[in-house]
Parts: C-alpha cells; sequence; structure tokens
C-alpha cells in the first residue's frame, strides 16, 4: 500500500486548508486511513481516522474544526481544516490501517502545514 499525501502550506491563523490522500495499491484490506501529525520537538500525535464505512473519529483538539472524509471510488481520503491555530504547525502523516483504529501499518510521507499568527 502508498500513500500520497498532498496539499500543504501556509496559511494564516483563522484560516482554512485541505489536506488529500490518495491510496494505492493492495488496499482491498484497508479500512483505517486517516491523518498524524508531528509538531517540532513534539511526538506524533493521531489527528483523525475514517473507517470504509464512514465512521469517523477525532482528536480532541481539532473536533469541531477539521472534517474527515474519504472517496471509495477515488481511493483518497480528505482532511479540511478550518479556524486553523498557530499550535496546527506540524508534518502531517496519511497513515493506513487493517482496522479502523490503531495501529496503522502504512505511513505516507509527511506534508507540511505551517500557520502563522
Amino acid at each position: 500500500v502508498q500513500l500520497q499525501a498532498s496539499g500543504g502550506g501556509l496559511v494564516q491563523a483563522g484560516g482554512s486548508l485541505g489536506l488529500s490522500c490518495v491510496a494505492s495499491g493492495n488496499i482491498n484490506s484497508i479500512n483505517g486511513i486517516g491523518w498524524y501529525r508531528q509538531a517540532p520537538g513534539k511526538q506524533r500525535e493521531f489527528v483523525a481516522v475514517v473507517s470504509s464505512g464512514g465512521a469517523t473519529e477525532y482528536a480532541d483538539p481539532v473536533k469541531g474544526r477539521f472534517t474527515i472524509s474519504r472517496d471509495n471510488v477515488k481511493n483518497t481520503v480528505y482532511l479540511q481544516m478550518n479556524s486553523l491555530k498557530t499550535e496546527d504547525t506540524a508534518v502531517y502523516y496519511c497513515v493506513a490501517g487493517f482496522r479502523f483504529r490503531p495501529p496503522y501499518h502504512y505511513w505516507g510521507q509527511g506534508t507540511q502545514v505551517t500557520v502563522s499568527s
């Protein structure tokens, strides 16, 4: 399974940004696809995940601001990030696994999201 993330960039606090992750390869057994992030000097943390059936789960810091969605025809997962805060600045990683919840066996390359004040 390969995961290709895109859509990072620089945005001002309060703004919006969208990320995309395209999954390819042997994805028939994949259930959960989602996002982790890692801020400078911090550990990687869970952000959001969506199941093959559309169930979603979010980390508390992003609830109400981020929306994850999935297009099973395009094998693409989207993360719409609104009301961005400076603390959302991080490298965002697309992840995928055989279950809805961790562990996620596949990780894509990171995409940088920078939120300026």
